[in-house]
């Protein structure tokens, strides 16, 4: 059967990123109100069209950069910065009122970010709790007392998102990269019940990660930022994979 370009309509890729971050012990999703149409004034995820000529990775940072002001590190820096990693690829044909569209979701996370700055078309910017947000099934997020989705298929992307985050923690390292370079085992406890949403045994806790080979490496140092005794300081050792897991408790 010869090519028929007619039957190959052209189609637009754009990209969308879960930023997620712990602030005040909660874990907290970055959020865009559109200043344009469609869903003009709804709140979305950070995103937007890929240019002709970069790549998706490039995309996801300027779109990052644009619409918050905020950066994701180069990962060959050598600097402990954002962890960016691509999540899924959204299709649905209906998707975007606008034309078909598909989406290259990122999920990005970091230390406890700065305030964003809003930019681009973005009217304005927030970082939100995420248990406020939405549920595995893509619950509503509530502007005061109006439930008002997210624009487009964001509740999907960020549950995706959420639940991406709280799995890979229980066998990777990924948990430190919400972490400063150095930190205390109370401050990744911390970071462990905000992604989950439980209460962990501190002792228990402590037990567990600095019996991991790999996963935690003693600086030397202490701290007392958290008040009380000084607290043993440490940073991310070499493993990227915990054995034995961190098992999600059962709520």
């Amino acid at each position: 059967m010869p090519y028929d370009p007619s039957a190959f309509p052209p189609f637009a890729v754009t990209v969308d990123l879960v930023v997620l971050t712990v602030r005040r012990h909660a874990l907290c999703a970055l959020l865009v109100r559109r200043g344009e149409p469609p869903y003009q004034g709804r709140w979305a995820l950070p995103g937007g069209f890929v240019r002709i000529d970069e790549d998706l990775e490039a995309a996801a940072a300027r779109e990052l950069a644009e619409e918050t002001g905020l950066q994701v590190q180069d990962p060959g820096s050598g600097h402990v910065g954002a962890h960016l990693e691509q999540l899924a690829t959204y299709g649905d044909p209906r998707r975007d009122p606008r034309m078909r569209v598909v989406s290259v979701a990122y999920l990005v996370l970091a230390p406890d970010l700065p305030s964003p700055t809003a930019g681009g078309d973005a009217h304005s910017v927030r970082w939100a709790q995420v248990d406020t947000l939405s549920t595995p099934g893509g619950g509503p997020v509530r502007d005061g007392d109006r439930p008002a989705p997210l624009a487009f298929d964001h509740d999907r992307i960020l549950a995706d998102g959420v639940e991406r985050a709280r799995s890979k923690i229980e066998y990777s390292s990924l948990a430190t990269a919400f972490c400063p370079p150095e930190f205390t085992v109370g401050e990744l406890r911390r970071v462990y019940e905000a992604v989950w949403g439980v209460a962990l045994d501190p002792r228990n806790f402590h037990r567990k990660v600095t019996g991991t080979p790999g996963f935690l490496v003693p600086t030397g140092g202490t701290t007392t930022r958290q008040g009380g005794r000084p607290a043993q300081l440490f940073r991310a050792g070499g493993a990227t994979l915990l054995n034995p897991p961190m098992l999600r408790p059962e709520i």
